[in-house]
Order: C-alpha cells, then structure tokens, then sequence
C-alpha cells in the first residue's frame, strides 16, 4: 500500500476456510463463494503415528514409494485365469481328511460367531462326518474337525462360507515370470435357505451336497472344455454394466454363464438341468469367482517387500484382520458392524452380526467399494448416487493408484481406486469401505440385510507402525 492513499477494499470476496466449517457457513449464507477445505490432524494427533509418518513419508519415503509402484502394478496388470473347478481335498493337498477352512484370521472355536458355528455344523452334516447337529457341535467341541483360516491355504470363502474336503472350488492361476501362483474359492452357494448365510437346515445341507454332487463336475468339465477364462475381463466388462462386482454380480454372472452356455449345454450328467436352475437362480454366481482370481493379484503384490499397501482384509465375525505387502502378519481389531444399511422388512439393526468374509479382498483391487460409484444398485444400497461416488470419492483419498483395467463410465472413464495405503489411511483417518451383506446374529435366520462395513483404523495403525519398525531396523543394519 502507498503511504497517504487510502485502503481500496476489494468489492467481490471469496473465502477459503480452514478449521471449524460455521466460518465458511456463515460466509455462504451472506451469498459469497466459500470454500471448506476438509482438515483434520494427522492422525489425530497421535504422537507415535505422526512420528512414524515423519519417517515413512519422509526420509523413507522414496523407497516406499518404489515399492507402493511395484504393488499397484502387479495388482492393475496380473491377468488371473480360471483354469477348472475342483474338489477341495483335491486342490489342497494340506487340508487333511478332517478340516474345515473358515473366513478371516485364525479364531478359537469358543470365539466363532453364531453364523460361523452354525456354517460349521451344517457343512460337517455334508461331509459326512456325522448325522445330527448336535453330533456335529460335539464333534467340533472334541478337537478331532481342524478349523483352518483359508487364507492360509490361498483360499478365500465369502461371508460365513466354510470350506470342506468335498466342496469343489473355483481354481485359478496367475503366471508371472514363470512363476506359477493358485488360489481358489468355494463355488458359490447362491440365496435363500444355505449355510454361507449361516443357516443349518435340511435344505441348507442339500444345496451343499447339490455343489459337490452336480454343479461342480458339471462345472469342471464346462471349464475344461471352454479353456481357461480371463476372469477380471468378464468383471471389467461388468463394472461398466453397473456392477461393482461384490455386492451387485449380476452382470458378470451373466456374461461368465453365456460364455461357458456352449460348454454347458453339452454335459451329460443326469442333474444338468437341476445345476441350470441352480445356476440361472445365483445371481451371486460370478462373486467367489472373483474373489479367487483376486487373491492370485494380491499373492503376487503380497511378495514385495517393503511396501505400505493392504493386500489382505479378511472377518471372522469376531476380528477384522489386515495385512501388508511383504508380511505375513495380520492386524488385528474387533469385526466391525455393517453401517448404511438396508434390512429386510421386520428386521433392523440389533438384529444384525459382526462383518464377516474375506470378500473385501475385493476392495484392494479396484472392485466393491472401488467400483460403487457406477453402481446403481450401490446407489440404492447407501441411499442415492452420491452417496455411491462419495464411497469410491473417499476411497480414492488413501490409495496410490487407479485402476486401469476397471474404468466408470459414468464418471468419465475414471479408474477405481487401486492400492490402499496405510499412511494415508492412518493421517486422514480413512479406512477402506466394505459393501457386504448382513446375517442374523444369533437365531440362525440367514441374511438380514446389507450395507456398509467401515473397516477399523486400529489394525491399520499397527500394521503402519509394524512397517516403521522394520524399515527402521533394515536402514540401521
């Protein structure tokens, strides 16, 4: 300002607030532009996470980074095929005559939920291994059923899911560098009455047995007769068809049936056209499928080292468990509740029990929450389209790239987000946002609604502060 002239206040202004949003409110509300700039402390505050993302996005951060690149290219590029459909005893040779795989981390049977116990028992009837439910429970109870997270075992089951020696299984592979990596996933069990929803009826056991009986020789030999099938084309076709691939599969059910239709209409087996009802029934059917050729993409981002990127989220229905490239170690935290619901009439939320499944795994490669935006049907979940794209919106804040394999049409042909990272979750305080079905959680109903998980920060917090150390130790030797 020039000495002796008067000050010359600007007669159009715009403000730009940081901090408590009644400032920019009251601002707006006097018909000026205001913008609110969404700031909160790092991490809130805490001392210990702020220290550790001085250092990882710091002096560590360029090697981070590098490995964060590393992750996120083999996560958008892997190209899983589906190779054939088998049972479990044979994929597995680690199962052993008398073991159960169960969703998310390793759980003490005293722990299991309700909805888990009672996939448990019914699937223990299927097997074989006994004939009455309470002759199950005092089976499991005598130690003699091994309970095995499938994880473990490069499976991924869906909700309360539980994998048998029978239960065929979607198998697929990745080969990469000559290198050979396999998961698999249960064939899905379709809706109504049937134990991955925790139910543990005759009817239940009967869908069971229909998959080991029927679907799946009908759906190995369809498969080995089609070739193997680029499973995530079939889902990137499908995210542009509204599906967000996790809770809305009907399109990419759609496309997988028509392209193994041929393959199908020649079977011979003598329930063919009970597995066609069955099948043409599931519109879940492409779910499990997608999931198995995810865990191959996170098998293969999950041998980097050194990287701050989530290649595992996986519920038990008691802990929600998190893991980071490069490690084998899950972080733990209490399974949380499913948000932004919408129950079945009669039901509401005391009703409902702890996330469950591993089928956020999907979430890690630019599907499920990734993908809500283009997805009416998320829309009509959450309550409307913005609040779809506010779901893929956020998560995009905590992530390190963007899909180039799943693309939203309705938003210009954007990626989904690819590539969660633990510092940008633990500083924002943005976790991963899981759309997932809900179960009962005590009366053996079966599902009761869906919604939205919102994943813990503890886990992610320790698993950050897990890669701190480490880095620290391997920079010190």
């Amino acid at each position: 300002m020039t000495e002796g002239r008067d000050l010359e206040l600007p007669e159009d202004v715009g403000v730009v607030n940081v901090g408590l949003p009644l400032f920019a409110e009251s601002v707006a509300a006097q018909g000026r532009p205001s913008i609110q700039v969404d700031w909160r402390i790092p991490a809130a505050g805490d001392p210990v996470s702020v220290a550790a993302l001085r250092r990882l996005s710091g002096p560590l951060n360029d090697q981070v980074d590098a490995a964060n690149a590393e992750v996120a290219r083999r996560l958008d590029t892997g190209v899983p095929m589906l190779v054939d459909v088998r049972p479990a005893a044979d994929v597995l040779p680690r199962l052993g005559d008398r073991a159960l795989l169960h969703p998310g981390p390793a759980v003490e049977l005293s722990q299991v939920c309700d909805p888990l116990r009672r996939s448990l028992r019914v699937t223990a009837l299927a097997e074989g291994w006994c004939r009455t439910l309470d002759e199950a429970d005092a089976l499991l109870e005598s130690g003699e059923v091994t309970l095995i997270p499938a994880n473990d075992l490069d499976v991924v089951v869906p909700m309360a899911a539980v994998v048998g020696p029978s239960t065929p299984l979607w198998v697929c592979e990745l080969v990469t560098d000559g290198e050979r990596l396999t998961a698999a996933a249960p064939v899905g069990q379709g809706s109504g009455d049937v134990a991955w929803f925790g139910r543990e009826t005759p009817a239940a056991q009967e869908r069971l047995v229909l998959l080991r009986d029927a679907v799946g020789p009908v759906l190995s030999a369809a498969v080995t007769d089609s070739g193997p099938v680029d499973v995530l084309s079939l889902a990137a076709q499908a995210v542009a068809m509204g599906d967000d691939v996790h809770v809305r599969t009907q399109a990419a059910t759609n496309l997988l049936i028509r392209h193994l239709l041929p393959s199908l209409m020649a079977s011979t087996h003598q329930k063919a056209v009970e597995v066609a009802r069955y099948m043409s029934a599931n519109h879940l059917l492409f779910l499990t499928l997608a999931m198995a050729s995810a865990r191959t993409l996170t098998a293969w981002a999950g041998q980097v080292e050194g990287s701050s990127v989530v290649t595992a989220m996986a519920r038990n229905g008691t802990d929600f468990g998190a893991r980071l490239a490069g490690g084998t170690r899950w972080f733990l935290s209490p399974a949380p509740m499913v948000g932004r619901a919408l129950f079945h009439p009669g039901r509401g939320a005391g009703d409902g029990a702890p996330d469950i499944g591993d089928s956020a795994l999907l979430e890690l490669v630019g599907l499920g929450g990734a993908a809500a935006a283009g997805s009416p049907a998320v829309g009509q979940l959450v309550g409307g389209a913005a609040e779809a794209a506010a779901l893929t919106a956020e998560l995009d804040r905590v992530c390190v790239a963007r899909s180039t394999r799943f693309t939203l049409p309705t938003h210009g042909g954007r990626g989904t987000p690819l590539g969660v990272d633990v510092r940008r979750v633990v500083e924002h305080g943005i976790t991963p946002k899981v759309t997932t079905g809900i179960l009962h959680r005590s009366d053996g109903s079966g599902q009761v609604g869906a919604g939205v998980a919102e994943a813990p920060i503890g886990c992610f917090r320790a698993a950050m502060l897990d890669l701190d150390a480490r880095l620290a130790t391997d920079s010190a030797r």
